[in-house]
């Protein structure tokens, strides 16, 4: 990646597991970043923020608020570049349009009316999800690798109740309309199940799970599959579809699709003292693998992958530091 002295760009939902890493990162190759917190009163939002190396000098807080037009004004104003991260990730919702669609949507486009009046704004960089890209009503014929080319289908993910996946089905449509609609040139990319060391004082939901399956007792669990992904490698994708000039389109983002079965091996050969040889036992896969996901497009953005033991164990390494786990 290269150097981003005297660049100002914003990051909205800055507290959040992608984005804390996005700042950090935008701060270590010398960006100025404005980021944006809902609330600026709450230490576990922006604490972590401050203590950033380069924060100090280069790191500057807004409070904004995605259902509010005009609220990202402030964070946007003298940017070259805006990372959209912020969404809600909620999995079980009693609303699904009130909690999930429209902050989505229509939170989006208030970013994107916000980022549309900066005239030296050019590239939106949005985080969206593999959710967005694997909800197919129809496979192709050949099945075999999932690529850019896949889209969600939301009737399919309405009947399915995978609110989420609308969510950001629905906001990846209305943000790339929108940016075209309005000269900004926008690059989207799709991370699958995010893992990797945290740096927010809370658990994101994808750290929650992972915590989930470390802790919740010796009982054998159904083996699936993850799509997984190291946080580190998420943000760097961000960075370098902002400074590649050539960045287009859509990125999916997965570096490794395991089993749950090997994700536990290799947790037990990590750290034996957890007591998961039990859960490491060889059984039938309940979801057997259509398809892989090409990394091939994001490789051609410069994107270097983490081993999924690297990221295991410093997933690990950072739920004891923050004494969330006891090995």
């Amino acid at each position: 990646m290269s150097g981003g002295e005297g660049k100002v760009v914003c990051v909205t939902g800055a507290s959040g597991f992608i984005a804390s890493w996005l700042v950090k990162l935008l701060l270590d190759h010398g960006y100025t970043v404005h980021a944006t917190v809902r609330s600026l009163d709450d230490p576990k939002k922006i604490e972590h923020l401050l203590a950033l190396d380069g924060a100090k000098e280069r790191l500057s807080l807004f409070e904004a608020n995605l259902s509010v037009e005009g609220s990202f004004d402030s964070a946007v104003n003298g940017c070259v570049s805006l990372f959209h991260t912020a969404s809600p990730v909620l999995f079980s919702v009693d609303d699904p349009q009130a909690q999930l669609i429209d902050p989505a949507v229509k939170g989006t486009l208030n970013v994107l009316k916000s980022a549309a009046k900066v005239e030296s704004l050019k590239r939106v960089v949005l985080t969206s999800s593999l959710a967005a890209v694997m909800f197919r009503s129809t496979l192709p014929e050949h099945v075999g690798v999932m690529d850019e080319t896949w889209f969600s289908d939301p009737v399919i993910c309405e009947q399915r109740k995978l609110w989420y996946c609308i969510s950001k089905t629905l906001a990846e449509d209305a943000a790339v309309k929108f940016a075209k609609d309005n000269g900004l040139d926008s690059v989207v990319i799709h991370p699958g199940y995010v893992v990797g060391p945290i740096l927010q004082p809370t658990l994101n939901l994808t750290s929650e799970t992972i915590l989930s399956l470390l802790k919740d007792g010796k009982e054998l669990f159904p083996d699936g599959m993850y799509r997984l992904v190291d946080v580190r490698d998420v943000a760097a994708a961000h960075i370098l579809a902002f400074e590649n000039p050539e960045a287009n389109g859509r990125y999916c983002m997965v570096g490794k699709v395991a089993r749950y079965l090997e994700i536990m091996k290799i947790v037990d050969e990590l750290y034996p003292s957890l007591g998961h040889s039990e859960r490491c036992k060889d059984g039938e896969c309940v979801e057997s693998l259509l398809y892989d996901v090409s990394r091939v497009k994001v490789e051609r953005l410069g994107v270097k992958f983490t081993p999924l033991e690297v990221s295991i164990k410093d997933t690990i390494e950072s739920l004891r530091e923050k004494n969330l786990l006891s090995v």
